[in-house]
């Protein structure tokens, strides 16, 4: 199964070819095996985890069909995969370890159903019901990223500020995926990028602080990826990015990466 191995390796799927609204227009619509498809999932969602296994394998025939789709059909397979998220899971796979594989199904499938999926997910990032559970907000943030609808930069932006370090690394890794947008989009991701990565610098560099040094750890690597990609300039050294934004930042950019 395409989400399972998606799940079990972390390994980033090639997204599929997405058609644009004119082409969604003139899909065949409110198709009968997509009905039977969200009915069966309805279904399993009813059992409250104890057919997730096949409630997972529906959601990987949805996301293969969801190219497909005409516009009522994907709207009512992103309200399906909305649903997954509500149900709760009263058994733990392990002690302390959350039953939060179809969660996870469903946030992989909706990196690869934009932009009809991206109002969904922000509304899932920082979420009562999902908050606490680190790894999960860390899959949605970077699928709200694979999605690259502009409506998801605001929230990316947003986690830069987050209180977990392992959430700031997720949303620089998630602005990643603008690095073909407008210049003006990719100069203000660059910007707030950099603000957060001298910010956690002089944090680090200036008070004997082992929390700040392990959060600069976590989260350099992934803003100075982001600031590579976003600016097609290949700089590591933060003072040198600095002196890079300052030199360019009112500057027509060259080339971008992706």
């Amino acid at each position: 199964m395409i989400l399972a191995a998606l799940l079990l390796f972390a390994v980033p799927a090639p997204l599929p070819r997405l058609q644009e609204p004119s082409e969604k227009s003139q899909l065949a619509d409110e198709r009968a095996e997509i009905k039977a498809l969200l009915d069966e999932l309805g279904g399993h969602l009813k059992a409250k985890g104890e057919q997730d296994p096949q409630a997972i394998e529906v959601v990987d025939k949805l996301t293969q069909e969801f190219p497909n789709c005409g516009p009522k059909d994907r709207a009512a397979v992103v309200k399906s995969l909305s649903d997954c998220f509500d149900v709760k899971r009263p058994k733990e796979l392990e002690p302390d370890v959350p039953d939060d594989r179809l969660y996870k199904a469903a946030a992989t499938a909706f990196s690869l159903m934009g932009p009809e999926s991206v109002k969904p997910l922000i509304a899932q990032i920082g979420s009562k019901e999902h908050r606490k559970n680190s790894s999960l907000q860390q899959m949605l943030a970077l699928s709200l990223g694979k999605t690259k609808s502009v409506e998801g930069i605001k929230p990316l932006l947003m986690l830069l500020k987050h209180k977990d370090a392992p959430m700031q690394a997720a949303g620089a890794q998630a602005l990643a995926n603008f690095f073909d947008a407008s210049l003006d989009t990719r100069k203000t991701v660059f910007e707030e990028l950099l603000k957060t990565m001298m910010d956690q610098k002089s944090r680090k560099d200036n008070v004997t602080d082992l929390e700040a040094q392990e959060r600069w750890n976590v989260i350099s690597g992934p803003i100075i990826e982001t600031l590579q990609k976003v600016s097609g300039h290949g700089e590591t050294d933060p003072e040198l990015w600095q002196r890079w934004w300052n030199e360019n930042k009112k500057k027509e950019w060259g080339s971008k990466e992706g």
